[in-house]
């Protein structure tokens, strides 16, 4: 298993790309708690205070699409120097802004959700150009297990700076990060000879241009990481709602945390394994993973200790990266090679609307029956992603094998022999 990730980073620049990629993404996963801390303490309503964090949310979703566009079109060190200066600028006044303007940071928030740097867009495209075969297989599971540890240290982040020194730090704090992210992802490309995106291909005689949206491989795709997104924001929902129910909040980011532990551990493990990922096998496991929380949960079932019910939740989530890893390498196959920064915007979008579909259905169905319903119902979303599967595995690219573009030729070298990127100046 080590081999793999050693003939992995052994790429040129590879780890410098990854790294720097993440970081641009590590606010994420915080954003939402400073942002709810900040406008809380304006308001004194948490829900007003979703309601500025969702703007968040819906102009991320919005702009996804629009920023795989221009990614693919544009070179990726420039788009992302000006969407994190605009993204910054807008998170710097809404941290400034007065607590009487509150309503002011509802429209803010959206104007500048759509101006998120693209770095998952961005970094996703460039993996099937920097690796092929099997190395590219390790790359996207190395990726989707990194990104959660990204969904444990932001909240982290996030939760130590507001409780030291309020929303208004937090804010300021992540939006730094995120510039510092975006600028070194920015400066990665550059040195490594990434910048410029691939040309497209020429079209086939008559053939006219199409939305990725009518693909039925590459919808296939959105609709089972949607349902699958679904599926996993609601575990975290219903692991809240059982902690309250318990009397101590403070088990949820535990549990959680087990959760994502799983995840590590199974997405490590899937990067290091030879031959083609199964997508069909990883998503059914992913669901049937949650399967046995149903009956160890209340009011099915009230164990007297919430530790009892981690190992459930560690084995449940093993399945969790090695499937996000293989839909998303299935989704790079599928798409155009020049396209791929669209794709990648359409599932960030997929994945939001994931997310907002999971919060109200998995909290109406804690309502009605308790914690072993919302699970049910989470473990539903995840067996209907499973059962796409076998349709997402089966389509292939129209009249074409998976890409399987590889490294980029050598570029010709200045004095010394030192790199010189092609679009250097």
């Amino acid at each position: 298993m080590l081999q793999s990730y050693r003939r992995l980073f052994a790429l040129p620049h590879l780890k410098s790309l990854l790294f720097w990629s993440l970081t641009a993404r590590l606010h994420i996963g915080g954003m939402p708690i400073a942002v709810t801390f900040l406008v809380a303490g304006w308001t004194g309503s948490y829900a007003l205070a979703g309601l500025v964090s969702g703007g968040l949310t819906v102009g991320t979703a919005l702009g996804g699409p629009v920023r795989g566009r221009l990614a693919d079109r544009r070179p990726a060190d420039r788009l992302l120097v000006a969407s994190a200066a605009v993204y910054g600028a807008g998170l710097a006044v809404l941290a400034l802004l007065p607590g009487s303007l509150w309503w002011l940071a509802v429209p803010l928030s959206v104007v500048t959700g759509v101006f998120l740097p693209p770095a998952s867009q961005i970094a996703r495209s460039l993996w099937p150009r920097v690796t092929s075969g099997p190395a590219r297989q390790t790359m996207y599971a190395a990726e989707a297990t990194l990104q959660e540890l990204l969904f444990i240290i932001g909240p982290l982040l996030a939760a130590a700076v507001v409780g030291a020194a309020g929303g208004r730090a937090g804010v300021a704090v992540l939006t730094a990060v995120s510039c510092i992210g975006a600028v070194g992802f920015a400066w990665a490309l550059r040195r490594a000879g990434y910048t410029v995106p691939p040309p497209p291909a020429a079209p086939a005689p008559g053939r006219v241009r199409r939305s990725l949206l009518a693909d039925r491989g590459v919808l296939a795709v959105l609709a089972m990481c949607l349902l699958l997104v679904a599926g996993l924001g609601g575990v975290d929902l219903v692991m809240v709602a059982w902690s309250r129910e318990l009397g101590s909040p403070g088990y949820a980011g535990l549990l959680m945390a087990v959760y994502a532990a799983g995840s590590l551990v199974g997405g490590l493990v899937a990067g290091g394994m030879s031959g083609p990922p199964r997508l069909v096998r990883r998503a059914f496991a992913t669901a049937v993973g949650m399967l046995p929380l149903i009956v160890l949960l209340p009011p099915v079932a009230h164990v007297p200790s919430p530790w009892l019910v981690a190992p459930v939740l560690f084995v449940a989530g093993l399945a969790i990266a090695p499937t996000l890893a293989a839909v998303t390498e299935r989704l790079g196959d599928l798409a155009p090679a020049h396209r791929r920064g669209e794709a990648f915007g359409w599932l960030t979008t997929a994945n939001t609307a994931g997310i907002s579909v999971a919060a109200p259905m998995t909290g109406w169905l804690i309502d009605a029956g308790g914690v072993a319903t919302g699970i049910a119902g989470t473990a539903g979303f995840a067996l209907a992603a499973a059962c796409l599967s076998p349709l997402v595995a089966a389509t292939r690219p129209a009249g074409s094998a998976p890409a399987t573009d590889g490294p980029p030729p050598a570029e010709p070298t200045g004095p010394a022999g030192s790199a010189r990127p092609p679009d250097a100046p």
